[in-house]
């Protein structure tokens, strides 16, 4: 049985069929029959009445005309059918089976059986009470032609005629009133999944965002123009092609970006790569989302990119109005830790120099002073060359656990830990990571000694590590973690943006160089690091640094 929807409804495979398809079929339908009659009334022209050959040919020319100019209005200028038309085509075809019927023999007719296809087109083109309308006419058609043309008598045959009749006309009523019911919902399906796909494709056609997508095997699917634009590929070229080789060569890493994610099954975020477009090298900033089908079949992978040439041009400018700035304030805060000193030790050395008076007593405190105070200098300036001296030596892989035990254990001895609780990870299996392993030693013992010195006497200090694998971090790729928490008194609200600055420091002795060290030393290993206050009170710092990768070197004993 064909499928209605609405007039516009495209048809083809799979689709609903249009009232203009019904139509078309019923035209056919209705010329094959009349040129069947006339056929046969003319092969039979010596035996058949002349009135009757006379009613057929009237029927064929009549029933052609009908048929052509309908055929001109709905397929040819291809105008929507109207109610009015659709009930004016059932019911010529009514009184046109009524004729042919009549013509052939009435009640002894062969073709009585065509008010049931005439009944079924109508309950398929018209509304539920068009269909039953169309049955009760053709019923009065055929039973009043039995009883006053051929004055055949009532009979129960004719009650059961007329009740299949409305039975069918009832049943295809139903089922076309439930087809054109979905037909509709289909078309609006459609034409607002067209509208859709128009709009996607103006987004995507306008959008600056390159966005490449290929399948399972690495085919290219879909290039929106900007990023033909950006990788110096023609798309209409490559649809449906194997395209990865090509894409590695346009554009370094993309390539295998692609692979890792269709590989791996998950996407990947803020990676960079470069393009070659006419002699200009662009910096492109690359993320990769795969879509998994629920169907079952294989995933495909989208790469979006953006050319961030212009801003990392910018980066790179303020990265270095902020090293001038930073090596300014440097500058002044080391000026200002030399100056305490120096003022010391030159007011005492002028009380030395023409203290005649002076006695012994006073002369020792002021010998005593100098040397105290160029003991503090020269720690001062060793502690900054430290700092400023950091660099990233060879990277090896690095078993952390065995670092945090070192570290806790090198503090113990440290006299600023006396009395204090340190606790650090039980053993258990390594936890690597690439790095300079002499620099994160440094950074992790200066970070426990500065919690072990707010601690206090009776306080207590928590180091652990653990392997953040595949979850959430600050890094976005596979990462291992330290976290170091003190039951201080924690660090005021004011002080957390300058936390990790030089020299600044809470404690009176410190000289604000112990954790710049560590923020050095962590960023040197593309890592990060954060402060918070614990949940037990205190301050927390957590450590996030790069896991160690299937090619690194020596290993750390």
């Amino acid at each position: 049985m064909p499928r209605i929807a609405s007039n516009n409804a495209p048809t083809g495979a799979g689709q609903f069929f249009s009232r203009r398809d019904v139509l078309g079929w019923l035209y056919v339908g209705r010329v094959t029959l009349v040129t069947g009659i006339l056929g046969g009334a003319l092969i039979a022209w010596l035996r058949a009445r002349p009135e009757d050959t006379l009613v057929a040919t009237v029927m064929f020319l009549v029933a052609a005309a009908v048929t052509g100019g309908s055929y001109w209005h709905t397929h040819v200028r291809h105008r929507d059918p109207s109610v009015e038309f659709l009930y004016g085509q059932v019911l010529f075809d009514v009184f046109l089976v009524a004729g042919v019927v009549h013509v052939t023999g009435g009640p002894e007719s062969g073709f009585a059986p065509l008010f049931i296809l005439v009944i079924s087109a109508g309950a398929l083109l018209l509304p539920l009470p068009g269909g039953v309308l169309v049955a009760a006419v053709a019923a009065t058609a055929y039973f009043a032609d039995i009883v006053l043309a051929f004055q055949g008598p009532l009979h129960v045959g004719m009650g059961l005629q007329l009740g299949l009749f409305a039975a069918i006309a009832l049943l295809t009523g139903l089922v076309g009133d439930r087809l054109r019911r979905a037909g509709m919902a289909l078309g609006e399906v459609e034409s607002e999944l067209r509208q859709l796909r128009l709009d996607t494709g103006d987004i995507l056609a306008n959008l600056s965002t390159g966005v490449l997508t290929v399948d399972a095997g690495g085919h290219l699917a879909y290039a929106n123009p900007a990023a033909e634009a950006l990788l110096g590929l023609d798309a209409r070229a490559w649809v449906g092609k194997p395209i990865m080789e090509e894409v590695e060569r346009l554009a370094p890493g993309m390539g295998e970006a692609l692979r890792t994610a269709l590989r791996d099954r998950r996407r990947i975020q803020r990676y960079q790569t470069a393009s070659d477009r006419n002699g200009e090298q662009l910096t492109l900033g690359l993320s990769v989302a795969v879509l998994e089908r629920d169907d079952g079949e294989a995933p495909s992978a989208t790469a979006m990119f953006q050319d961030i040439t212009d801003l990392e041009l910018v980066d790179a400018l303020n990265r270095r109005a902020e090293r001038l700035e930073a090596i300014a304030a440097l500058s002044a805060s080391l000026a200002h830790e030399i100056k305490n000193p120096l003022a010391s030790i030159r007011s005492a050395v002028e009380q030395l120099t023409r203290g005649a008076t002076l006695d012994e007593g006073d002369r020792e405190v002021l010998r005593r002073l100098v040397l105290t105070e160029s003991d503090r200098l020269s720690r001062l300036l060793s502690e900054f060359l430290e700092y400023s001296g950091l660099r990233l030596g060879a990277k090896s892989r690095v078993d952390l656990r065995l670092l945090v035990r070192d570290c806790v254990a090198l503090v113990r001895q440290h006299p600023d830990a006396e009395g204090v609780g340190l606790q650090c990870d039980p053993d258990g299996p390594p936890l690597f990571a690439d790095g300079d392993p002499d620099l994160l030693h440094r950074a992790l013992f200066n970070l426990v000694l500065n919690a072990a010195q707010f601690a206090g006497a009776d306080g207590c200090v928590v180091v652990t590590s653990e392997d953040l694998g595949e979850r959430r971090n600050p890094l976005g790729r596979p990462a291992v973690g330290v976290v170091v928490r003190d039951s201080g008194p924690g660090i005021a609200s004011q002080d957390l943006a300058r936390i990790f600055d030089p020299f600044f420091t809470t404690r009176p002795e410190g000289s604000g160089l112990g954790l710049a060290v560590v923020h050095r030393a962590v960023e040197a290993h593309e890592g990060a690091i954060f402060v918070e206050r614990a949940p037990e009170g205190g301050a927390q710092f957590s450590i996030y640094l790069p896991g160690a990768t299937a090619g690194a070197t020596a290993e750390r004993s």
